[in-house]
């Protein structure tokens, strides 16, 4: 069984190991890591691929606490700023209506820790795509899960046969961008998106 980092709005390739496994570890016990998938994720918007992120609270100017601690910081209007580009991304994908306002009620609901956060983000799209995987949160640190970050490339996709493209709003201006948010793959394939992760 697998140990993956908690993320925002997690990429498709975690997605697609989350589908073959009937439950994950979840690292809770490691500190928080900047600029990593843990509060933030890519969509693609009208001008191409575009970052999404919340900003997290520095307890003593440090973020050396166990993830499960770091609380969010909501002092900036991110939520509202957040569902605004989501909007503007995906109102004219052809399951966004069906999935916004459950998506967006997380999001108003501001939980109050970033680990919080994203463990409901993920339980929605593990529902909404039909998943049946558990999520077990870690009881010690684990030195080598497995690693999916932004600024590192692994060979996931293709190593399931994944690598390939479905349909997406904009393929037709940048043609398809693989990876992205798995919000982009449910909300334009909706109850089709478990067959790309199988």
């Amino acid at each position: 069984m697998p140990t993956l980092p908690i993320a925002y709005f997690p990429p498709v390739e975690y997605f697609a190991v989350l589908a073959r496994y009937s439950s994950v570890y979840v690292e809770a016990c490691e500190n928080y890591q900047k600029q990593s998938y843990r509060n933030r994720c890519h969509i693609y918007a009208e001008n191409g691929v575009q970052a999404l992120s919340f900003p997290v609270r520095h307890v003593g100017g440090s973020f050396r606490i166990p993830i499960t601690e770091i609380e969010v910081d909501y002092s900036t209007p991110w939520v509202r700023k957040t569902e605004r580009c989501i909007d503007t991304a995906y109102m004219s994908s052809p399951f966004f209506e069906y999935y916004r306002d459950p998506l967006f009620a997380i999001l108003d609901s501001c939980p109050r820790t970033l680990w919080e956060l994203d463990m409901k983000l993920i339980g929605f799209f593990i529902a909404k795509i039909g998943l049946k995987t558990e999520l077990v949160p870690t009881t010690s640190f684990d030195p080598s899960p497995l690693e999916i970050h932004p600024k590192k490339a692994n060979t996931i996709l293709q190593d399931y046969g994944l690598d390939r493209p479905y349909y997406q709003v904009f393929s037709s201006k940048y043609g398809f961008i693989p990876n992205l948010s798995v919000m982009d793959l449910l909300f334009n394939e909706g109850p089709e998106s478990i067959c790309c992760l199988l």
